[in-house]
């Protein structure tokens, strides 16, 4: 737990301990101080992301350690340096809470070096995503060159980083998406299919197009049967999240069948050096492609940082493509 200087910051809290888009208040709270280990980041932007919502309706605390306040990854400057960093180092970094104010503190193995030429608001909707996809598509999902990927929720800030992160690994992807619309915005972003779930059967198309080695997704529910039927044999389904029903019927001679694999991680709560050791992969793996440019995905829109409320109500109305920043004067 990081300790107080004395001073004073804006930050972002919620009304009540819990509630609706609108319990959202900023407020004025000690700033903190790094203890050892830790970087302190004068942060320019932070990413607004699912899980905030889901801490904000009270279904989601954050670890031990980290503040009660939201927010999970931002970018900005080191303030007080530790490690690698030194002051004036422009940085992005995933936090366990604490992004959405005007300084955070943070693991200073957490932090990545933000490429020269993305600026603040894009790096501040990278760690959290980038992370998920690199753990979970490509740790967990085993993702390969030459493999297809199927992404759900495919204009969603996951979705469109997993498009761009599964192109720039050589793979073909399959995007689907609710609407039109958003189907023929993932073929924009990348993507070789798009399938607008509202109207057509998805797994029909992963079958016409020789099935998905690795299917990511977070809506669970009636999908998951789809999802399996979509499957080429050896494939693996990877859980991130269940907006459609957390509850599934696993029909099992199926799934022997198919040899396949069901898998899904939560990342907020791994432990310190595991976070470590992601943070290193993805530098190593994924920072080459951001870099070149592979890897940059949309920003929908931003919002003041005193206006966290309507950026959670935006975010809840789900006409976004791609992530919801906010900007930190």
């Amino acid at each position: 737990m990081s300790q107080s200087n004395g001073e004073t910051m804006t930050a972002i809290a919620v009304e009540g301990g819990k509630g609706p888009a609108a319990a959202l208040r900023p407020v004025e709270i000690p700033r903190p101080s790094p203890g050892p280990g830790q970087v302190l980041i004068r942060v320019r932007a932070a990413g607004v992301n699912r899980p905030d919502i889901i801490q904000r309706l009270g279904a989601y605390p954050p670890p031990p350690g980290a503040p009660d306040t939201l927010g999970l990854e931002v970018a900005g400057e080191v303030v007080a340096p530790s490690g690698r960093w030194k002051a004036g180092d422009r940085v992005c970094a995933l936090l366990g809470g604490g992004g959405y104010a005007e300084y955070a503190v943070v693991d200073a193995r957490h932090a990545l070096p933000i490429p020269g030429s993305v600026d603040d608001v894009q790096a501040a909707g990278l760690p959290e995503t980038v992370f998920t996809v690199y753990a979970n598509v490509f740790e967990h999902g085993g993702l390969k060159p030459g493999e297809t990927l199927m992404v759900h929720g495919a204009t969603s800030g996951i979705g469109v980083t997993a498009i761009q992160m599964g192109k720039a690994a050589g793979a073909k992807v399959i995007a689907t998406a609710r609407g039109a619309e958003k189907a023929a915005r993932a073929l924009e972003l990348g993507a070789d299919v798009a399938v607008d779930a509202t109207a057509e059967d998805f797994a029909a198309v992963a079958k016409r197009e020789g099935g998905a080695d690795v299917i990511l997704d977070m809506v669970g529910g009636d999908y998951f049967a789809k999802d399996l039927d979509a499957l080429r044999t050896g494939g693996r389904i990877v859980f991130i999240a269940s907006q459609g029903g957390g509850e599934v019927s696993l029909p099992i001679f199926r799934l022997m069948q198919k040899r396949a694999v069901v898998t899904g991680s939560t990342l907020r709560p791994r432990d310190p050096d595991e976070k470590a050791r992601l943070a290193a992969e993805v530098e190593r793996v994924v920072w080459p492609w951001i870099a070149a440019g592979d890897v940059r995905p949309p920003v929908d829109r931003t919002f003041p940082l005193t206006e966290a409320a309507a950026a959670h109500a935006y975010l809840e109305g789900g006409a976004h493509v791609g992530k919801i920043v906010l900007t930190v004067p």
